[in-house]
């Protein structure tokens, strides 16, 4: 049985990459602070802390994916904490012959690489968490370790985390009374619902004996061409169409972002909802023949079931 370790475990994506590599057979390791604080069925909890290599390396011992899904929770000191981490786990990698399995992200870009994102897209970020992202993805490439990265949108699930849907689209704890959207007007935008992306991480690292030394691809979930397919079908699932839909308040998050982290993060991501933008995934499909993809209404039920949005 092959063994993965998890950096992040109890995060959205973490969370889901340990469950999508359980169906699939692994033994799954996780590394946490303080062990005595979470438990989870099917993972064996290890102390540690992902910026300390040496407890990194200690906890890979056996693994052969490091799954690298921890990120500083509502962005705080982002830019101190996320280069030490990835170090921690490119050390461990490389001491124990590990593959390093990282959930990239669409910050890398910026407007010259819109609207179609490929895995060879120039990377001119135009914030700061994009440059971060730009660097961190470098610094793996560089290190020669065997590396697995998968791109995807705007996450969104049941077990998600911070993301654009529970802080922009819906209200967590409470039924759904109105949809706030975050785009443009028929400005088509990249979701990716965490369960069908962590089962294509799965699947593309059960091809590991035919798999190159390190890999890029990218992840296209469900696309909406113009900004309302999500809305519909979250009007759907609560049974409301006439459900009234508001602009997102960008100006107040500005005034805002000076106080609180998150805000200004937030509003660092405008530009990514100003422009279509998709993400091409025909080496995916080269590789795995189909991307798993949950139909919509029933991956946004989940989502709002998991959010407490519905009785």
């Amino acid at each position: 049985m092959a063994t993965a370790l998890i950096l992040g475990a109890t995060g959205g994506i973490g969370h889901e990459v340990a469950s999508a590599l359980h169906r699939h057979g692994w033994q799954i390791n996780a590394l946490h602070r303080d062990p005595s604080r979470v438990a989870r069925a099917g993972i064996q909890w290890l102390k540690g802390d992902a910026m300390n290599a040496a407890d990194v390396t200690k906890a890979a011992e056996g693994a052969s994916v490091i799954v690298h899904a921890v990120n500083p929770p509502g962005y705080r000191n982002w830019g101190q904490l996320v280069i030490p981490m990835i170090e921690s786990s490119i050390a461990a990698a490389r001491t124990h012959g590990a593959r390093v399995l990282l959930p990239g992200t669409i910050y890398n870009y910026g407007p010259d690489a819109f609207p179609t994102l490929r895995e060879n897209s120039p990377q001119q970020p135009l914030t700061r968490k994009g440059g971060i992202r730009v660097e961190l993805e470098r610094r793996l490439q560089d290190s020669g370790v065997r590396a697995l990265i998968v791109r995807a949108g705007d996450f969104f699930g049941p077990n998600a985390g911070n993301n654009w849907f529970s802080q922009g689209l819906v209200k967590p704890g409470r039924p759904v009374t109105s949809i706030t959207y975050p785009g443009r007007p028929g400005v088509g935008h990249a979701w990716a619902y965490l369960p069908d992306l962590a089962e294509t991480m799965a699947q593309l690292l059960d091809r590991e004996s035919t798999a190159g030394v390190f890999e890029r691809f990218h992840f296209e979930g469900q696309w909406d061409s113009d900004g309302t397919r999500m809305i519909r079908a979250v009007a759907r699932v609560v049974g409301s169409s006439n459900i009234p839909v508001r602009a997102f308040p960008w100006a107040l998050l500005t005034l805002l972002a000076p106080f609180k982290t998150l805000f200004r993060e937030m509003r660092e991501m405008r530009y990514l909802w100003q422009e279509p933008l998709r993400l091409d995934n025909r080496h995916l499909l080269a590789a795995l023949g189909a991307e798993p993809r949950t139909p919509l209404d029933q991956a946004v039920r989940a989502t709002l079931q998991g959010l407490k949005c519905l009785t």
